[in-house]
């Protein structure tokens, strides 16, 4: 007997078949890739563009405080207020990243897999550089935004009211709850550059939703938090010492380890692990 000849796949199981491609997720070598790609442009660029696209970053953090302080000042004090208030917070966000400025923490991950990769002087050299001139662009453009909300007649007496009351319940946190909170933030932010690396639609909600948690949450973050806290140390109400020893340092240490430790390090084992590298040859 002579045996059936197997069928063939028709046109629709093709049709299914390319759509299963389609939906299927990304590779996370995928991902690593583009990552590095971005870090190694953002390794190669010039000084003086990272400080002026850092800078430009600063003014735009600075941002997520008026709106704060704008819906605080126009919302009745009921207990669902914070909710609505802390959907300002990701406005500054929104406004670093559609105008591709440098924003410190996101450089936390992006510039880190190429260090992984190459594990050179060079390339450490070159991350450390990046992180000085951007860090120090981002503090200068929040310390010139935090003068401008606390000593200029920009903004209603009742929202500068608003803008101390989210300060002061922003900076209420000791050393050691800052450096966790601040872990929490860098963690979230580095987690959502690298989600973003890979997604041509639906940008707007990953940003909305990562950055909201972080304002939620009350999770510290070296930029959005130094526009609140410098706006209490030019209106004479925290001192210097106490932003930088008790809110800033905290707070960086514990961004560059949620960025650094529990993204960076762990993805890029991944990606070593699946591919079964054991390190540059």
């Amino acid at each position: 007997m002579k045996r059936a000849p197997a069928p063939q796949k028709t046109h629709a199981h093709k049709d299914m078949q390319q759509e299963a491609q389609e939906r299927s997720s990304v590779p996370v070598q995928v991902v690593h890739e583009a990552i590095r790609k971005q870090g190694d442009e953002e390794l190669n660029r010039p000084m003086q563009a990272l400080a002026w696209s850092g800078l430009a970053a600063g003014f735009s953090m600075g941002m997520s405080l008026v709106v704060e302080g704008l819906l605080q000042a126009h919302l009745p004090d009921t207990p669902w207020r914070s909710l609505v208030v802390n959907l300002g917070y990701p406005f500054g966000f929104l406004m670093v990243i559609g105008g591709r400025q440098q924003l410190f923490t996101e450089n936390t991950l992006s510039p880190i897999i190429p260090l992984l990769e190459r594990r050179d002087r060079a390339t450490l050299w070159k991350v450390i550089k990046l992180w000085i001139a951007v860090l120090a662009a981002n503090l200068t453009g929040v310390h010139i935004a935090a003068w401008v909300l606390s000593n200029t007649q920009t903004f209603k007496p009742d929202v500068q009211h608003a803008f101390e009351v989210i300060a002061r319940d922003a900076i209420a946190v000791g050393f050691s709850a800052a450096l966790l909170r601040g872990i929490f933030a860098g963690w979230l932010i580095a987690m959502m550059v690298w989600i973003l690396a890979v997604l041509d639609n639906a940008r707007l909600p990953v940003i909305l939703i990562m950055t909201y948690v972080i304002g939620l949450g009350g999770f510290t973050h070296i930029v959005a938090g130094s526009a609140e806290a410098l706006f209490l140390v030019w209106n004479g109400s925290l001192s210097w010492w106490s932003y930088a020893g008790g809110y800033a340092l905290p707070t960086l240490i514990g961004n560059l380890v949620g960025g650094l430790a529990l993204v960076s390090a762990l993805n890029h084992a991944q990606v070593v692990a699946g591919t079964g590298e054991s390190g540059p040859k």
